[in-house]
Order: C-alpha cells, then sequence, then structure tokens
C-alpha cells in the first residue's frame, strides 16, 4: 500500500520542484526609434492556370458551385507565380508570388481572397518579401490590397498595393496583373 502512494508523491514533488526552479527568459532594450522607409515597387505577376506547366492549381472545391467563373465560388487555389519587371513573357524575372487565393463571390461580382508572399530574388531588394492578405475585387478597374507585412529589409512592411489587370483569358482564367506596391518599413 505505501508503494503506490510513493509511486505518485514522489513525481509529484519532482514536477513541483521543477516548476519552482524554472525562470522566464527575458531581455528588455531600450527602445530605438527607427526613421521609417516608403519603397515604391512595380511588378507584373503572371498567374497561368492552363497548360503543361500551370503556376496556380487548384487545391479544394465546394461540392455546390454558383455561377459561370473560371474559378467557382469556393475553390482554392496554390500560387507559385513569377514576378517579372515588364508585361512580356521575356521580360526580366526578379521574384515569384508563393500562397493561395480563394474564389470568394457567389454573384458576378468576381472577388478573391488571397493571402500570398511576394519573395524578391534579384535586385536590390533580393532575398526580401512582402505579405499580402486581403480582398481582391477582381472585376473592379481600380483596386487595391493591403501589404501586412515582410521579411529582409521589408521587416515590419505595412502598406497597400495598387493592382490593374494587363491581360485576362476568360476562357482559361490566365492574367498577368500589374502591382503598383507603396510599402511603409524601418
Amino acid at each position: 500500500m505505501a508503494i503506490p502512494r510513493l509511486a505518485i508523491v514522489l513525481p509529484v514533488l519532482f514536477l513541483v520542484s521543477i516548476s519552482a526552479r524554472s525562470e522566464y527568459y527575458s531581455r528588455t532594450s531600450r527602445h530605438v526609434h527607427l526613421k521609417p522607409k516608403v519603397t515604391h515597387l512595380r511588378f507584373f505577376l503572371f498567374d497561368i492556370l492552363s497548360g503543361d506547366k500551370p503556376t496556380a492549381v487548384k487545391v479544394a472545391h465546394s461540392n455546390v458551385t454558383f455561377g459561370t467563373s473560371v474559378i467557382p465560388f469556393g475553390t482554392v487555389y496554390a500560387i507559385d507565380d513569377p514576378l517579372r519587371e515588364g508585361p512580356e513573357y521575356n521580360s526580366t524575372l526578379i521574384g515569384n508570388a508563393r500562397g493561395m487565393y480563394m474564389s470568394a463571390s457567389r454573384g458576378s461580382d468576381f472577388c478573391l481572397v488571397m493571402y500570398i508572399d511576394y519573395a524578391f530574388t534579384a535586385g536590390k531588394f533580393k532575398g526580401s518579401s512582402i505579405s499580402v492578405f486581403s480582398r481582391n475585387p477582381v472585376t473592379e478597374a481600380k483596386r487595391e490590397v493591403a501589404v501586412v507585412g515582410g521579411r529582409g529589409k521589408f521587416r515590419m512592411a505595412r502598406g497597400f498595393a495598387k493592382l490593374k489587370t494587363h491581360y485576362l483569358n476568360v476562357n482559361n482564367g490566365d492574367a498577368i496583373i500589374e502591382y503598383d506596391v507603396t510599402v511603409f518599413h524601418y
């Protein structure tokens, strides 16, 4: 009878002694006031849904479909889209956009909700990226999405990107989107 009690009491005492001797580590430093920077970026995203090597692939869809859109309501796409300096396929590759978007509209107003990380692999911002998590009302002529973060030279980034459709194939969904981005960072 004494052994089971001892088997319960010893582990409990051991755990209590560990937590009593544990300390939370933190280091406080003085606030360093950094001067904010503003950077303007302009590039083109190539979102290709067709062909042998698509850059956007369907990963999920709804059992119920609404409308006649190429991307029906509830469809989720994973993307690895190239970013280029210009709207031509042979223009300089400067990075890639990786993430996902979902069709979030049941009506004729085609709207995407997107989370995308725009990573730059060439030029002044090589190794840096900006992150967008926003609603993208594709059918609106003037639209913008929110820049909510970044890494590398864009740490603590915030801002916005104005989007303009440069090319859209309504039959297969292929698109080239112009991005005019304003980023505030430190």
